[in-house]
């Protein structure tokens, strides 16, 4: 039935993200930080790919990309290191990073 697709937003899986605003928010992030490296996310069956930058005291910032390749050119067009985190894993300061977050409860 035709109303079941009305109005209905595409999913993070289709890469319904708008490119220039993710172009943006990455660039703004890793100009005001320093240390950023990039973290290339494989998509799931549940999310799109998706690029993390974490800067050097573990701050991150994470948005979907319709592809991988996409999500390496993006990266990369950033000036900063770009990892695939299934090779690499995440690096400890992220996740020490969130957890200061939640224990000052601002996560």
């Amino acid at each position: 039935m035709a109303w079941w697709r009305r109005g209905r937003r595409r999913s993070a899986r289709q890469g319904g993200s708008d490119l220039a605003g993710v172009r943006t928010h990455l660039a703004e992030f890793a100009s005001t930080r320093r240390g950023v490296e990039a973290y290339v996310e494989p998509a799931t069956n549940v999310t799109a790919t998706t690029v993390v930058l974490i800067a050097h005291d573990g701050e991150w910032t994470r948005r979907a990309l319709p592809s991988r390749p996409v999500a390496f050119d993006v990266a990369a067009g950033l000036g900063v290191p770009v990892y695939d985190v299934n090779l690499t894993g995440y690096p400890a300061r992220m996740r020490a990073w969130t957890a200061r977050q939640r224990r000052e409860g601002r996560a």
